[in-house]
Parts: structure tokens; C-alpha cells; sequence
């Protein structure tokens, strides 16, 4: 497709057109949802070697000042105050009511908190950053800087011949580097597939030769959003939009793991962020009306999202908010909402496709075990 006048276009756009990717709107822009190899070569590939994503529709912040991990702390749940240099945390933005408005990734890079957003919200998570705590430290958009991210089990062997160094790198930690003459590049170890892999940000001018000598690595191919989207659901890792948004809390989505002791009753710094009350009192075993779950088929049919969710008597019980024909393990994965009755492991319900009963089981998430680099 030609990009619409009023799609955003990436400095990797030339090159996914060169390299024959077919372009769909997301997030308003014109973004490459497979390359010629297809979704299912492109996925499978990523799990046995290493696939570049352009995601610089993503927004990148910077908090600076001497209050910035503090004043951050009252937007999110999680221990920013205590994070090491060049340490790395997955973080829940959240509304008064608990829900969350958004969920990114932080860095504490010494001079700043380094945050990474969903480019459909980043807009909104700027204003709502800048209304809550833009008078107590500087919030600078860098919505025009670029991000790739490099996933798969060979992606240190193929950007290490780049940037020497990034081996000793480990899960969730980061580094400045250097290329070709540029200084200006930040990156960590980290990434949304359950590989282990790298998020690179640096400038828009520089971007497309350092994807093009990234592609010129054996073990490296241009990976789409749909490959991307089946990589993180084999992961159980949640969609802004569809596992969770502003009517879903932390407990409610499975992840109370984010939210450090630090940050929950009877902790050092407990509190003090928006929806405490709610987040608080569900950590603390208040009652919840439905729970995140992950479900495998036990027939051979897609489930996709918005299917509704059946316990064995016919009554709804929750709904599907992703789904798909899990590529690594050749069988239809999902994951859903359903009341807590019914979120046990082992629990047989059934997902209604086209009017027929499709038999479900709620598992274990990740679908696919995790492979980051713990060092």
C-alpha cells in the first residue's frame, strides 16, 4: 500500500519498502505487518535466530532532575527510587481509579529516567505525565528518535560485531554506546517476544544504516508486526488495548510481580501513586470479579479475541482478548478474562466460535518458556 497522507512514516520506511513489506496503519503510522518470508517464517525464525523489529512508533521521555525518580513514584507502583544505574523495570502508568493508562519500561540512566510508551498512548501519557508531575522535574518528549529491537536466541552474536560490549550486558540492564561515529545511542537488554534480545534507541539519521549493517548480519531478517504480535502472546506477555487498558487493574491482569514490596502495605514508601486505594486492597486480597488467564485449545481452532468465554453450563464467564494459532507450538493459544471461579489451572471452558462450544484449558503463562539472559 502507498502511505495515507495522514499516516506518520518511521526513518525505516524506505527500507521496509525496499524490502517488500506489506504496510498497515498502526498507531498512525505506516507500519510493516510482515516482509515476504511471511508471519510464520518471520516468527519462527526469531525464536531460532535473530529478527529486527522497527518499533520507533513507540514513544521515548526523558525525566530529568534531582526529583525524578521521586516524583515518578506517584504515577506507577513500582520501586523507581530504588533502581540501580543502568538498571531497567517494566512499569504500570495508572489512573485514580487504579486502571491502567498505559504500561511501559524505565530506565534509571544516572542523568535521567529513561521511559519507553506505547505509540498509540504516547501522546496522552505525555500530557498526563507533564499535568501530574511536570512541576517537579523536566518531562522532554523524544518522539523523534528511532527504536529497534533485535530478538532471538543469536541477536548478541550479530549486534555484539556491531557494538563490542553488549555481551556482558544482562535481562533488564542497559548501556550507552557507539557507531559508526554516533555517540548518542542507548540500549538494553530486554524486548516483548520472551527471547533473549536488545532495544536500541538512537537518532532518525542514523537509523537506517544501522538496520541495514544489522540485515547484513547471517543470523538477522526484518521481522513484522504480526510476527510480533504472535511471539508476545506465546510469551504471555499482555497488548496495551487488549489485555489490559483504563478499566483493567494490576491484579486483575496478573501483575502484581511489578509492584515491589517497597511500594505495597507495610512498605518503606507504600502508596502515595494514583489508585492506591484500589491496587492496595486487591494486593491485600480484596475480591475480584474476573482474572487474566491463559487457554490452549483443545481442538485445532483459532480462537480470537472478543470470543466469548462459557464455563461447561453454558453461562459467560469472560471473554478472549487475544488469540491465535500459537506458531512455536502449533496449537491455538489465548488469553482471557474470566471470573475467578473458573481461572484455577486445569480448568476445561469453553470458548464459543461460530456458535460451536470450542473445548479450552486454562494453563500456565508463558505459553513458550522464557530464554532472557539472566547472566
Amino acid at each position: 500500500m502507498t502511505n495515507a497522507p495522514d499516516l506518520l512514516t518511521t526513518p525505516l520506511n524506505a527500507l521496509h519498502l525496499e524490502l517488500g513489506a506489506r504496510m498497515v496503519p498502526f498507531a498512525g503510522y505506516s507500519m510493516p505487518v510482515q516482509y515476504p518470508m511471511g508471519l510464520m517464517q518471520e516468527h519462527l525464525h526469531t525464536r531460532s535466530g535473530a529478527g529486527l523489529f522497527d518499533v520507533s512508533h513507540m514513544g521515548q521521555l526523558r525525566l530529568i532532575g534531582p526529583n525524578a525518580a521521586t516524583a515518578f513514584e506517584r504515577l506507577v507502583p513500582v520501586d523507581v527510587v530504588g533502581l540501580g544505574v543502568n538498571k531497567q523495570r517494566y512499569g504500570l502508568l495508572l489512573n485514580e481509579a487504579g486502571g491502567i493508562i498505559d504500561d511501559l519500561m524505565f530506565v534509571n540512566r544516572g542523568e535521567d529516567i529513561f521511559v519507553i510508551v506505547n505509540g498509540a498512548c504516547k501522546h496522552g501519557d505525555l500530557a498526563h505525565i507533564k499535568q501530574h508531575i511536570g512541576g517537579l522535574c523536566t518531562v522532554q518528549a523524544q518522539f523523534d528518535r528511532a527504536l529497534l529491537a533485535l530478538q532471538g536466541p543469536q541477536a548478541v552474536n550479530a549486534l555484539r560485531r556491531l557494538m563490542p560490549g553488549v555481551e556482558q550486558l544482562v535481562f533488564m540492564t542497559g548501556m550507552a554506546a557507539q557507531w559508526n561515529g554516533c555517540k548518542d545511542i542507548y540500549l538494553t537488554r530486554s524486548g516483548y517476544t520472551g527471547e533473549d534480545g536488545f532495544e536500541i534507541s538512537l537518532p532518525a539519521d542514523v537509523a537506517d544504516a544501522f538496520a541495514r549493517a544489522l540485515l547484513a548480519q547471517p543470523e538477522v531478517k526484518p521481522i513484522g508486526l504480526g510476527a510480533r504480535n504472535s511471539l508476545r502472546l506465546e510469551a504471555g506477555l499482555c497488548l496495551y488495548g487488549n489485555d489490559i487498558d483504563t478499566r483493567t487493574t494490576p491484579t486483575e491482569a496478573g501483575l502484581n510481580w511489578a509492584i515491589q514490596k517497597v511500594r505495597r502495605t507495610g512498605g518503606e514508601r507504600s502508596g502515595g501513586f494514583l489508585g492506591d486505594v484500589t491496587v492496595l486492597a486487591q494486593l491485600d486480597g480484596q475480591a475480584l470479579t474476573r482474572r487474566r488467564v491463559g487457554l490452549i485449545a483443545a481442538e485445532r481452532v483459532p480462537v480470537r479475541e472478543h470470543t466469548e468465554l462459557q464455563n461447561l453450563q453454558g453461562q459467560r464467564i469472560g471473554e478472549v482478548t487475544s488469540g491465535l494459532l500459537g506458531p512455536s507450538i502449533d496449537r491455538p493459544v489465548a488469553m482471557g478474562y474470566v471470573s475467578p471461579e473458573h481461572a484455577a489451572i486445569g480448568t476445561r471452558i469453553h470458548a464459543i466460535v461460530r456458535g460451536k462450544a470450542v473445548p479450552m484449558d486454562v494453563v500456565t503463562l508463558p505459553f513458550v518458556p522464557n530464554r532472557y539472559h539472566r547472566g
